[in-house]
């Protein structure tokens, strides 16, 4: 069936506009005054409101705002019990470590296959109503090969985007032989969850792994066909940018800590960073200053980090909120990132944007214009959301 959305007030595509539309210099190809004609699962027309073709059906948007649906390229969703102690004690401020993880190990381990799989589609719903319709999912809440590979079968349930992240840190059994604990990931561990998975993470991070032990299992992800991401540079300066560059990784997540020649080299590359607002709010560090990157030419993504330790928030619009007032981006900049960015990371083109041919994936806001996602924070906004053509809010 045809769908017809007419009457939009600000259209944000993330594609050029239409010759004969006045664009001038806007990253989000915005459209007034526009309609978009959607035909099964796929975007068939955009175009003016007075120029949009017939359709079965027909949705008056009455001047607000939309917007293509929120990529979130980084999320840890499939995990048992929560660490509200320790976000408490931080806020009293003792120091956000890595460590912490290994407490939600322990949960993650002893919660049966259903109950990890209602609590993940708990957070989706949570995600598809602030506007989220395309989510990637982390394991590395396992740390052993039975239940890594629980982690990445549930997430491939609703997903098509699972990376195996079992080098998330290293287990308490494996204390003080992290080489070992690497052979486990990148065999045994690796052949039960490779099966599952699209992408291969690694945390390469004082903490949890050296970069020598970041490019063992990186390399042999990528000789079982998965696609490399690296966590890297959260918690202080090191080589794991460099290493995902060279790798080709997909993106580098957090980038917290980074220096001129991280700068220059993600600039010069493919390589996504995808920035996590909701980290530096719960974990009270400093805020990578996105001004400085988008200015040097790097491709920016942001995503929430949905887990129950360095970031629990699944809501995209408070963290392009927190993007625009604490990490110097303008709101169209910031919505880019959240859309057409995520995408970047996730190496996809047919969602990100609103153009013929792409995937139906569209968030109609009770405002008037994109910029209220920052301006209001904390109002829920969304109206309605459509994922592959069917309106799922």
């Amino acid at each position: 069936m045809r769908i017809l959305i007419t009457n939009i007030g600000e259209l944000t595509t993330n594609a050029p506009v239409p010759e004969h539309v006045e664009a001038g210099d806007d990253p989000c190809g915005t459209l007034h005054d526009a309609a978009v004609l959607i035909d099964g699962d796929r975007i068939a027309w955009v175009g003016p409101a007075a120029d949009a073709p017939d359709a079965e059906e027909t949705i008056d948007a009455e001047g607000r705002a939309v917007i293509p649906g929120f990529v979130d390229s980084h999320s840890h969703l499939v995990f048992g019990g929560d660490r509200a102690a320790e976000f408490e004690a931080r806020m009293q401020g003792q120091k956000y470590a890595a460590g912490g993880i290994r407490s939600t190990v322990a949960a993650t381990r002893a919660a049966t296959d259903d109950e990890l799989r209602i609590r993940l589609r708990g957070f989706l719903d949570e995600m598809l109503a602030q506007g989220t319709t395309t989510v990637e999912i982390k394991s590395g809440y396992g740390l052993d090969v039975a239940t890594e590979e629980r982690l990445v079968r549930l997430a491939a349930e609703v997903t098509p985007e699972v990376t195996f992240l079992g080098a998330h840190v290293v287990p308490a059994e494996y204390a003080d032989r992290g080489d070992d604990y690497v052979a486990l990931v990148t065999g045994e561990m690796l052949d039960a969850c490779a099966p599952h998975a699209k992408w291969i993470d690694v945390f390469c991070e004082t903490g949890a792994f050296t970069v020598p032990q970041s490019r063992r299992v990186l390399e042999a992800g990528i000789a079982r066909g998965l696609q490399p991401r690296v966590h890297a540079s959260q918690l202080g300066p090191g080589e794991g940018v460099q290493l995902a560059v060279e790798l080709g990784a997909a993106s580098i997540d957090h980038g917290t800590y980074l220096t001129e020649d991280d700068v220059t080299a993600l600039a010069g590359s493919e390589t996504v960073l995808t920035l996590l607002p909701g980290v530096e709010f719960s974990t009270r560090q400093p805020y990578p200053d996105a001004r400085r990157l988008i200015d040097a030419g790097v491709t920016v993504a942001i995503a929430c980090d949905t887990n129950p330790g360095s970031s629990f928030t699944s809501s995209m619009p408070f963290c392009i909120a927190v993007a625009v007032r604490d990490m110097r981006m303008t709101v169209a900049e910031a919505i880019h990132a959240a859309t057409a960015g995520g995408a970047a990371a996730l190496r996809r083109t047919d969602i990100g944007r609103i153009a013929p041919g792409l995937r139906a994936d569209l968030v109609l806001l009770k405002s008037p214009s994109r910029v209220h996602l920052a301006y209001r924070p904390g109002v829920p906004l969304v109206d309605a959301v459509w994922k592959d053509g069917v309106r799922a809010v």
